[in-house]
């Protein structure tokens, strides 16, 4: 048909470019390939994977957790040249929701709104909840319906960062393996001891996905992403975020003690390794150091070297930065946050506490009180 190139005619030019005519062959080959790119991506825009998220925002969520969650999607869809992945923000109630950072951050939707979707069978593929500092007062049990109601209706349920106590709290994670950011990870053990908590940097659990927030979020959604489509789509995310590789879900959460303390003595090191996996029921400091071989006098005088102190100093300072955790981020009485960091009594955890942070433990959770009130 005149004026028509049929698909033989087509494949004659390909072969007369062959044989000769460099220019036309370059130009013939990138009109064939964008009519074939143009073909599958077509084709891919059906056939492919798409996802529509809801990212539930919480007074004081982590910007940096959200930001690395909802970029590689937004890149996601540049490479592959249709919007695969959807999302929306939503709050309580519909009004603007303010990070840990002072930003502000405008949404699209509130939870009424999102009971209404569930209602009309527009329910999202995927739910997270974006939290972070201050994440335990958050008790609003109308949330805690909506996340179980969207899971139970099959739609995926995550938290970011924090995200992981607000899932508890609605009863999600009972018997469920778990993520939490480090610094929220005594606290969380105490609250849900039913929930498998690991410090990793993120957890996939049937239907539940949790990180540990930071820049892990940004390892979770490419493992996502890489799982709908392939790991070209996930190398060329990691290109464009200046990124080198995918972390694995039991990558560490904090540097490693050698880099953190700034210290090589290897014996030092595992010594500080046993104090810190035993903090509620301390180590004599006698088996300790038969443990690796050296005398007690040999440990006394190793770490007044690499940590200008004694250990049992040293032992005595980690375990109240524990309790100060647990003191901040849990409602736990004081008496049980000394029990939990391996102290006697109340009377000498609160005299130890006061010398070392010059105020007592009731001080230091009262004025928590008034700082997340204000």
């Amino acid at each position: 048909m005149a004026g028509q190139e049929t698909t033989g005619n087509r494949d004659g030019n390909f072969a007369r470019c062959r044989d000769g005519d460099t220019k036309l062959k370059t130009a013939s080959g990138t009109a064939v390939q964008a009519f074939t790119n143009g073909i599958d991506r077509a084709m891919n825009q059906n056939s492919l994977v798409k996802r529509s998220i809801v990212f539930f925002l919480v007074p004081n969520f982590s910007m940096i957790a959200f930001a690395t969650a909802i970029e590689p999607l937004r890149i996601a869809n540049r490479m592959l040249g249709y919007d695969a992945y959807q999302w929306r923000l939503t709050s309580v109630d519909g009004k603007p929701v303010t990070a840990s950072n002072g930003v502000e951050c405008a949404v699209n939707a509130s939870l009424e709104d999102e009971r209404r979707y569930l209602q009309r069978e527009q329910r999202p593929s995927m739910v997270f909840v974006c939290s972070g500092v201050h994440v335990e007062e958050f008790r609003n049990k109308s949330v805690f319906a909506w996340l179980r109601e969207e899971y139970n209706r099959g739609v995926a349920v995550g938290g970011l960062c924090t995200g992981a106590h607000i899932l508890a709290a609605a009863g999600l994670l009972s018997g469920r393996r778990c993520a939490i950011h480090w610094e929220n990870l005594p606290g969380f053990s105490e609250a849900f001891p039913k929930a498998e908590v690991y410090a990793d940097l993120f957890e996939v659990d049937s239907n539940l996905y949790t990180c540990a927030g930071g820049t892990a979020s940004l390892d979770m959604m490419l493992k996502l992403i890489g799982d709908d489509f392939d790991a070209n789509l996930v190398n060329k995310i990691c290109e464009q975020a200046l990124t080198d590789r995918v972390r694995s879900p039991q990558d560490r959460q904090r540097l490693p003690l050698r880099a953190r303390l700034g210290i090589q003595n290897s014996k030092v090191l595992t010594i500080i390794e046993m104090m810190e996996a035993n903090l509620s029921e301390p180590q004599a400091l006698i088996n300790v150091a038969h443990t690796i071989g050296l005398s007690r006098r040999q440990v006394e005088r190793l770490f007044r070297q690499e940590m200008g102190r004694s250990p049992a100093r040293y032992y005595l300072e980690i375990r109240l930065d524990r309790a100060r955790h647990l003191l901040l981020q849990s409602s736990m009485p004081v008496v049980e946050v000394a029990v939990a960091c391996g102290f006697v009594s109340a009377s000498h955890f609160s005299k130890c506490y006061r010398e070392l942070y010059g105020r007592s433990p009731q001080q230091e959770r009262a004025e928590r009180k008034i700082l997340v009130a204000a």
